[in-house]
């Protein structure tokens, strides 16, 4: 019997492009088609054939506080009832920029966007008009969004088809973005030394987990704010993804490093479209209408996305929320950990409070070079073993994981269980 997955699939690609609408959810680095989800609810996820999946995407870190919370939805609702959209100033924008910039206080002013891309593509068009300067830098295996300027050597769905870099971004735009080894201080202090009065701006994942989970190096965070602060460059944390996963204040409060800028996405909306820039006020105030760095959205600020980031950022507020989330995601790295130890599978994990990294190498990476090292044909096995007991990772072995409140005592013991079969494929597929 053909699955509603296979038939929704080939349909889609007459329509979509490859069929689906971002590349990574095509499988096309693990193999297979991709699920067609109808239904979330807590930590769990149900595909249109009715197979149930516990889900560790969750739609690639939004859901926090798990899928379809009944606090979020009840708030949705009773927004959405007065419109969905104004196109006009309200007060649940200026509630989430005070709830913003109480969480994360380097944010002193804030401007909301649709998505993170346009976060982060705005915070560089700030950085620059604030400085006067063009160059900014980023880092290998580092993914900030699909504009042009960052399209150079990026990580997520590029790597995970094999190309770093995308056709259709000029040439005379790509030279105008610098890229470095991420954690490599020896490399960033020359280029500071060689270029720095040419920076605009640096824009990094303080905890990458868009070429898999990698941690930066203490030494590596602190020289990147000493070195932007003598040369005059702004410094921008691309916490999009980190932002209130690994840390109720971010990456910024759990390493003590203090950006000049933030962008954020993912949790803010609680699983609905919303991003949002923000940093030092005498940065910001260059924006329009008070200055001459234009930005502009239609739907920035949207009362119901903005209503779900809300309600998901008082949940997460509560005691100790933080504190059990990564004790949970501790749990479920060190059962795998230990599951592929006592098959005698290669294999390395490690967890940043409800993220995380698991690779088939022998310690986990701290580079785009050493992530890239990893057998990742080895992992299209254990991927596709994990999916078939219903356990639902991202595909590819470029993409972090990600745990919410949601999931249970349970759901981390089966998990550990589907794991001890994958490994036991993998030592009978050699």
């Amino acid at each position: 019997m053909t699955s509603k997955n296979q038939i929704l699939f080939e349909k889609s690609q007459q329509l979509i492009p490859g069929g689906v609408n971002s590349p990574v959810r095509a499988f096309r680095s693990v193999g297979g088609t991709p699920i067609f989800f109808k239904k979330g609810l807590g930590s769990k996820l149900w595909d249109v054939d009715g197979k149930e999946y516990i889900d560790y995407i969750n739609s690639w870190g939004p859901m926090i506080v798990g899928h379809a919370h009944p606090e979020v939805i009840e708030a949705v609702q009773a927004v959405a009832a007065n419109s969905l959209s104004f196109g006009a100033p309200t007060g649940l924008e200026l509630e989430m920029a005070e709830t913003i910039n109480k969480l994360v206080p380097s944010m002193e002013q804030i401007r909301l966007v649709s998505s993170g891309t346009e976060a982060t593509m705005s915070a560089i068009r700030v950085a620059r008009g604030f400085t006067g300067r063009s160059k900014l830098v980023k880092f290998e295996g580092c993914y900030h969004g699909h504009a042009d300027s960052l399209l150079v050597k990026a990580g997520s769905g590029l790597l995970t088809f094999g190309e770093p870099d995308s056709a259709g971004v000029p040439a005379e735009v790509a030279a105008n973005t610098l890229t470095l080894p991420y954690n490599d201080v020896e490399q960033l202090e020359a280029l500071f030394k060689q270029s720095g009065e040419e920076l605009a701006c640096v824009i990094v994942e303080p905890v990458v987990g868009n070429m898999n989970l990698v941690k930066p190096k203490e030494a590596f965070l602190k020289a990147l704010r000493e070195l932007c602060t003598q040369y005059g460059v702004v410094l921008i944390f691309d916490e999009v993804m980190t932002g209130f996963r690994v840390h109720l204040g971010g990456a910024q409060a759990l390493y003590g490093i203090k950006p000049d800028m933030t962008t954020l996405g993912k949790v803010i909306g609680g699983g609905l479209p919303v991003g949002a820039f923000g940093g030092r006020k005498d940065i910001m105030s260059g924006l329009a209408p008070l200055g001459k760095v234009y930005q502009a959205g239609t739907l920035s600020g949207n009362p119901v996305a903005v209503t779900a980031g809300l309600k998901t950022l008082e949940l997460i507020q509560a005691p100790d929320f933080h504190k059990n989330l990564a004790a949970q995601t501790k749990k479920l790295v060190d059962g795998l950990v230990g599951a592929a130890q006592k098959a005698g599978v290669t294999f390395s994990g490690q967890s940043v409070g409800g993220m995380f990294g698991l690779y088939f190498s022998e310690a986990c990476p701290t580079s785009f070079d050493e992530v890239m090292a990893s057998d990742k044909t080895v992992f299209n096995t254990f991927f596709h073993s994990m999916l078939e007991s219903g356990i639902y990772l991202g595909p590819s072995a470029f993409e972090a994981g990600f745990v919410s409140a949601a999931h249970t005592k349970e759901d981390i013991v089966a998990t550990i269980a589907a794991a001890e079969k994958a490994f036991q494929k993998i030592l009978s597929d050699k």
